[in-house]
């Protein structure tokens, strides 16, 4: 994504996310990667009226894909998504019941957007939900700091990537 993003840097982003990758899949725990796409002449969008179009932005080559630095693991599910939450119009539900998942951890871009989304939907199914805030961030750095502070604690938990990777660490 090469839009601005704020509070924090994208690649800083990326490495939390690296790390909360690898310590779930070293837990033995499932990791699923969600990648938003559409189609180039907006033709699959969501047809509601809204007060800010939504048309016109010609996104650079493979703005879709999932980043290197977390792809290639065979184990993660992949989903891919064509509206704000990764629940809607998507088979991650069916996904985490099959697996007995009942807690999820939520991190991303954008904040306020598809992450806060995704974490209604999450909690609307019935999840235990966990969102870190430093291993997400947005394109408008006062949606981030609202949906923080206003909305997520009325959805789950909240902690920071260190926290999650505590919980995470085995206990000899």
């Amino acid at each position: 994504m090469g839009a601005t993003v704020a509070p924090h840097a994208m690649s800083d982003v990326v490495d939390r996310n690296v790390r909360l990758a690898d310590a779930f899949r070293g837990a033995g725990l499932p990791v699923v990667l969600v990648r938003v796409t559409f189609a180039a002449d907006n033709s699959d969008a969501v047809p509601g009226r809204t007060g800010t179009p939504s048309g016109g932005r010609v996104m650079p080559e493979g703005w879709d894909q999932i980043t290197d630095a977390l792809a290639g693991h065979p184990e993660d599910i992949t989903v891919t998504k064509r509206n704000w939450s990764a629940f809607y119009g998507t088979d991650l539900d069916l996904h985490l019941r099959r697996r007995g998942v009942t807690q999820i951890v939520l991190t991303g871009v954008a904040t306020s957007i598809g992450v806060e989304s995704t974490a209604r939907a999450a909690h609307e199914h019935g999840y235990h939900v966990t969102l870190v805030t430093d291993a997400m961030t947005d394109l408008d750095p006062e949606g981030h700091r609202g949906s923080v502070e206003r909305i997520f604690p009325r959805l789950g938990e909240t902690g920071t990537t260190d926290d999650v990777l505590k919980l995470l660490a085995p206990t000899h």
